[in-house]
């Protein structure tokens, strides 16, 4: 490294190289040289079936979680829904985990290749759950642990659930490096790996992804053999896509094909989450609006060459509801079930309470994860935190919410309403970047079926949206 130009234009320049080293996967294998590349070669790359992932995690304790229907949950949506609908809700309880969410499943594959292949220790960018997972599960299998977390503005306000998810890594024995907002962090990222020669354990490698197929598979199995029949939706918590794209394509395995997958963001919109000013305006560090558009309309601007999540292949829904509302599903979910966990699964939860007043009663729901809480994870903290940054905090109807001025908590259950996000929106966002990262000008026949694949359309869908971006096809 001493030799080595370590200017971040320089650094960069080589992200190719290092990715390659700090993975094992050469990218390159999967490109066409258009648009298109072979996805599905991609994930064959972590080199593991289904069966061979389960027992990986089953070694270490992970997956195998409860399937809980939230009867008193379900009971209250059932007296705001009209005659005859309020589906059930069921709930994978994935705080079961050691290290307390669904990531465990993530970071257990990528640990497990890892040290099957030699390397020392494993280094993550991550300030979320994410970085819990890899440290548990790299003191499992006896290897280092570097996590490098966002977590701070230019002041040094880290927030309450961020400092929480440090000391959760450190208690598992990482180092981490801790950074301000900016784009430091991919830097840093890159010079650690360079640096020492560990594995690259990015939550958007094939080896992640397919670990979160398990919990897709679980959990539809469980319904079919508790209930008799797959869920009619799953609702997912949609933030970078993994948990969405592993999830959904566990239900395809399983033979859940009817079931609907559904996306569900806090909508954070008018916050930019790069600005420093923004930073500590927002209660939620994942499972927002300001990952969930990015990442469904654009998947590579992952810390790997290709992201392995791409949510617009399988999402069928996404809906986004407010931090108020999530606060208020929090709580309601310790006090009516008894079940105390953290912000990111009552995401999709609290879009669950909305869209099962939609449904027959008969059909049957499941949100797909929780994850665990404690310290600044928290509601109070977190709200007195935003209280400190000048955010109004009211009871009201949360419809009026303006993220980074106010957080309007429900004045009653009824006003919990989630909100379609134009879907069609983001999958013409997504053809535009493929057009501007590509600097095409007209597309082959393989790029075209691609772009289908990768947005849920038909050829011909895609082909009149080229038509209006003048775009021609050869």
């Amino acid at each position: 490294m001493t030799n080595k130009d370590l200017s971040y234009s320089a650094v960069m320049s080589r992200k190719n190289e290092i990715m390659k080293k700090a993975i094992g996967i050469d990218y390159s294998a999967f490109e066409s040289g258009g648009i298109a590349f072979d996805y599905e070669k991609m994930m064959k790359e972590a080199g593991y079936s289904l069966e061979e992932i389960q027992k990986i995690q089953e070694s270490v304790s992970v997956g195998n979680t409860p399937l809980i229907e939230l009867k008193n949950i379900t009971a209250l949506l059932r007296k705001l829904a009209p005659e005859g609908k309020g589906a059930r809700i069921f709930i994978k309880d994935e705080a079961c985990n050691p290290s307390g969410s669904f990531k465990a499943r993530r970071a257990a594959t990528a640990v497990y290749h890892a040290k099957k292949l030699g390397y020392k220790g494993v280094v993550t960018a991550t300030s979320g759950n994410y970085g819990a997972a890899v440290a548990s599960q790299a003191a499992m299998q006896g290897l280092k642990c570097i996590v490098v977390q966002e977590c701070y503005d230019s002041s040094m306000t880290g927030q309450p659930e961020i400092l929480e998810k440090q000391r959760a890594c450190e208690a598992y024995g990482a180092e981490v490096v801790q950074l301000t907002v900016g784009p430091e962090l991919f830097y840093t990222f890159l010079c650690l790996l360079e640096d020492t020669g560990y594995f690259n354990a990015s939550l958007y490698t094939p080896f992640g992804i397919a670990g979160v197929e398990t919990l897709g598979y679980e959990l539809a199995m469980q319904c079919k053999s508790k209930l008799g029949k797959f869920p009619e939706a799953v609702l997912i918590t949609h933030a970078g896509g993994g948990n969405l794209t592993g999830t959904a394509r566990g239900l395809l395995k399983a033979g859940a094909e009817s079931t609907k997958v559904v996306g569900a963001s806090v909508d954070l919109s008018g916050l930019h989450m790069a600005s420093d000013k923004a930073f500590n305006r927002k209660s939620f560090t994942t499972g927002h609006t300001g990952f969930g558009i990015p990442f469904a309309t654009w998947p590579d601007r992952a810390d790997v060459p290709r992201n392995a999540a791409r949510p617009l292949r399988y999402m069928d829904r996404y809906v986004l509801v407010t931090q108020g509302e999530v606060f208020y599903m929090t709580e309601a979910l310790a006090v009516l079930e008894g079940l105390e966990r953290g912000p990111a699964g009552n995401t999709s939860l609290t879009a669950a309470f909305s869209i099962a007043q939609e449904m027959d009663k008969d059909q049957i729901i499941v949100v797909q994860e929780t994850e665990y809480t404690g310290a600044g994870k928290h509601p109070l903290p977190q709200l007195n935190f935003a209280k400190a940054n000048g955010i109004e905090l009211k009871f009201g109807n949360p419809n009026t919410e303006v993220p980074g001025t106010n957080i309007i908590l429900p004045e009653h259950p009824s006003m919990i309403k989630a909100k379609d996000f134009d879907l069609m929106k983001a999958k013409v966002s997504y053809v535009k970047n493929c057009i501007a990262n590509n600097s095409v000008s007209c597309v082959s026949k393989q790029d075209l079926e691609f772009i289908a694949l990768e947005t849920k359309l038909d050829v011909e869908t895609v082909t009149n949206i080229l038509n209006e971006l003048h775009i021609a096809i050869k």
